[in-house]
């Protein structure tokens, strides 16, 4: 596996990197979170996370996100989970 250049942040991540991604002190906390729907799960039919899917359930929970960017990311993961 290569190395990303310095700077540049994967686009998937595993489940130790999400969690750290959001700031969380462990896999539990980021499962909790999960739980209580503030992160989204993980792509469907793999274990790992989307970061901007990540961002954007964040910014809707913070409420930087209007209802219709929160409905997007909904859409998406329905479409997605089959």
């Amino acid at each position: 596996m290569t190395t990303l250049p310095l700077g540049i942040a994967p686009r998937v991540l595993r489940r130790d990197q999400a969690a750290e991604y959001c700031g969380c002190d462990s896999l539990s906390a980021f499962a909790d979170w999960q739980r209580r729907g503030i992160v989204p799960p993980p792509i469907p039919g793999t274990t790992k996370w989307d970061r901007n899917l990540i961002d954007r359930w964040l910014d809707r929970r913070s409420g930087l996100l209007s209802d219709g960017g929160a409905s997007a990311a909904e859409e998406w993961l329905a479409q997605h989970a089959r």
